[in-house]
Formats: structure tokens, C-alpha cells, sequence
């Protein structure tokens, strides 16, 4: 009897060992798995020079893109195009150009900052007349810009902002210029003619479409006739020495896609 108790309790023993064993062996496995790749993914960062104008639209794109995109970090710096690119022409630490001008970007494609093929006209916008809303306006047309009346009007420094740079360009073609120039004060980008217009610092403001449509302190009082300026376009393009150009080429893609461009269009540039 004390042997076959014995027998039991060896048996019994022998038993437990064998499950105390399988359970740290599942323990040990359980320990050895791997985090999540998500967690370990190293984030990237993307620099995008990219115009004033442009700041909205972008804003809803950087959203939606990083919903996809966790482990890309988009990084903006808004401003002139003109005054951009000089910044990418000086070495500039950018991977992505998004200019209001094309000149300013054949700039960097004839300086090999940009290849030709990695660039494209993405979308394009339009040039309006605006005026401070909350207060009556003599003005009904660009050619009121000229009477005696009106003291101030403001565009963008032609010669770095794309938008003034038009906006000169049409009322030359309208024969206005010479009757409005000693009148104008000019802004360092489209952005700050809106805010000139907007607290009535001036009697009105030549903007892109795009502006003035998210600004509830201006109205539009006409849009300039498209055969009176060159045409709007703005191209994008990877920066040739992008330290990211996988990346960035992947972000250069999704501006051209059709979500991006229902984005565009939602905030009043042309994408035909």
C-alpha cells in the first residue's frame, strides 16, 4: 500500500513539473513577440516650400495624408515663391517646391535643383478684386482703382510675388497701371494684402481667388479676364537633393491624386 502511494505521488509530482514547465515556456514565448511594427517605425521628416496662397488647401492635405502616412512628419514654410526658391537656390534644406509661379520653379529645374521629370503643373487659380467688406466701397471694377477717391490699393511685390507680379501685369493690360502705381502698397506675400484689405488699411486689394474666399471680411467686386495676365499656374517638384526622395516622391504623387484634387477644388483652384 505505501508503495503504490508512493507511486502516486512520484507520478503526481512528475505531472507538475511537466505543466510548470509548458507554462513558462509559453510565458518566454509570449515575451519574445514583437511590437507592433507601427511602433518601431522611425519617423520621416518632409520639408515643403510651398506659397502663401496655398497654406488652407495644404493644411487639409497634411490631415488626410498623415492619416495614411503616420510615420511622415510634413513640415510647411509658407511664403513668396519668389523668395523660396532663392532659399532652395542658397542650399536650403527642402524637399518639396510648390510655387504660385512657373518662372520661379523653371528657375530651379534650368539650375538642376529640380529634374524636368519630376515636376508638374498641379493646379491653377485666379486673380480678384477685393474690398473691405464692412464698409462702403466706391469701387465696382478695376478701372475705379484709378479715380481720385480711392488712396490706397495694395498688391505683392511684383518682383517676388507671383500674385502682384499678375496683378501688375493686368492692369497694364487694362491701361491702368500708370494711374494707380503711386497709389499701391505692396506686401511680401498674397496673405498680407488680404489682412491690408481686411482691416482697412487700404481701399482695396488685387488677390488670388483662392484668398479671398476663405476671408468673410472681403468682398469680391470683379475677377480679372484671364487674357489679361499670364496664366496661373502652380507646378510642384522634388528637390534633387531631397535626403528623402522616396518619401517625398510618395507625397508628389498624393498632390496629384484624386482626393488631393478634390481638396484643391474644395478651396477654389482649378485642377483642368
Amino acid at each position: 500500500m505505501q508503495k503504490r502511494l508512493k507511486f502516486v505521488i512520484t507520478l503526481l509530482s512528475l505531472l507538475m513539473f511537466v505543466v510548470a514547465c509548458s507554462n513558462n515556456q509559453g510565458t518566454d514565448q509570449s515575451s519574445d513577440k514583437k511590437e507592433p511594427a507601427s511602433e518601431n517605425m522611425e519617423t520621416v521628416e518632409l520639408t515643403v516650400s510651398a506659397a502663401a496662397s496655398l497654406k488652407d488647401a495644404m493644411t487639409a492635405i497634411q490631415s488626410a495624408y498623415k492619416k495614411e502616412h503616420p510615420e511622415v512628419e510634413l513640415k510647411f514654410n509658407y511664403g513668396a515663391s519668389g523668395a523660396l526658391q532663392q532659399q532652395i537656390s542658397q542650399g536650403a534644406p527642402v524637399d518639396l517646391f510648390f510655387s504660385a509661379a512657373e518662372d520661379k520653379f523653371d528657375q530651379l529645374v534650368d539650375s538642376g535643383d529640380i529634374a524636368k521629370e519630376d515636376g508638374v503643373d498641379l493646379v491653377g487659380n485666379e486673380l480678384v478684386l477685393v474690398v473691405p467688406k464692412e464698409e462702403q466701397s466706391i469701387i465696382e471694377s478695376f478701372h475705379d482703382l484709378a479715380k481720385e477717391e480711392v488712396d490706397k490699393i495694395s498688391i505683392g511685390t511684383p518682383e517676388s510675388v507671383p500674385a502682384g507680379n499678375y496683378a501688375k501685369e493686368s492692369l497694364e493690360k487694362m491701361d491702368v497701371w500708370k494711374n494707380v502705381e503711386s497709389k499701391v502698397v505692396y506686401a511680401k506675400d498674397v496673405r498680407q494684402v488680404l489682412s491690408y484689405v481686411e482691416t482697412g488699411n487700404v481701399g482695396a486689394g488685387i488677390v488670388y481667388k483662392t484668398d479671398a474666399l476663405i476671408s468673410d471680411k472681403v468682398n469680391i467686386i470683379a475677377t480679372a479676364d484671364p487674357g489679361t495676365h499670364t496664366p496661373i499656374i502652380y507646378p510642384a517638384g522634388i528637390i534633387k537633393d531631397s535626403k528623402h526622395y522616396e518619401e517625398t516622391k510618395d507625397f508628389y504623387s498624393y498632390l496629384q491624386s484624386d482626393e488631393a484634387m478634390k481638396v484643391f477644388r474644395d478651396y477654389g483652384f482649378t485642377t483642368e
